[in-house]
């Protein structure tokens, strides 16, 4: 059984990584920091002198997920028209961004981008960056399954719970079964 990794950065990883760990075919999600050269702390990051992103590293099965559709998603999650913004989040590491692991993620990211262009999603053109992936840095443990283990923290209730809501609306056909 193959797996391959995908890593998207659409502004604050708290914001991706519950849409993501719903989804069939997703084995794991971690947060952390892409797109810059040395391993850096949340606070250096934040700063922007860093070159890194927040970004979420998927773990997937092809078989039951493709990464065309993992982009999909990744473009209705965010706002992909936004350079170096999502919503309050300003700065460089909020930066829409898909760091390829292969010339065949660069060649379906461009497809889906012309896709998502096409259709007109959104009102104006897509900035997402498209790099090569050279390195992870996961952040650090309190930001992984933040939502999850903190679903009453202002953040959480004012801009990741109504995200979620959409998201489990739009993509229902696509989620993991309820835990039993």
């Amino acid at each position: 059984m193959s797996k391959e990794l995908a890593t998207l950065g659409g502004g604050c990883f708290w914001c991706l990584e519950p849409l993501f760990a719903e989804l069939r075919g997703v084995d794991a999600v971690t947060s952390g920091y892409s797109g810059g050269a040395t391993k850096a702390s949340y606070e250096e990051v934040c700063s922007g002198s860093t070159g890194h992103a927040e970004v979420v590293q998927i773990d997937f099965d092809p078989q039951m997920i493709g990464f065309d559709d993992l982009l999909r998603v990744f473009f209705t999650v965010h706002d992909p028209t936004t350079p170096n913004r999502q919503g309050a989040d300003v700065g460089t590491q909020y930066r829409s961004v898909v760091f390829y692991h292969s010339e065949a993620q660069h060649d379906i990211t461009e497809q889906v981008m012309a896709e998502i262009e096409a259709q007109k999603i959104w009102p104006a053109p897509l900035v997402t960056e498209l790099a090569a992936f050279s390195e992870f840095f996961p952040a650090e443990a309190y930001h992984q399954n933040y939502f999850e283990r903190n679903p009453n923290q202002g953040y959480c209730r004012a801009v990741i719970a109504p995200k979620v809501m959409k998201f489990r609306k739009l993509y229902a056909e696509r989620l993991k079964p309820p835990p039993s």
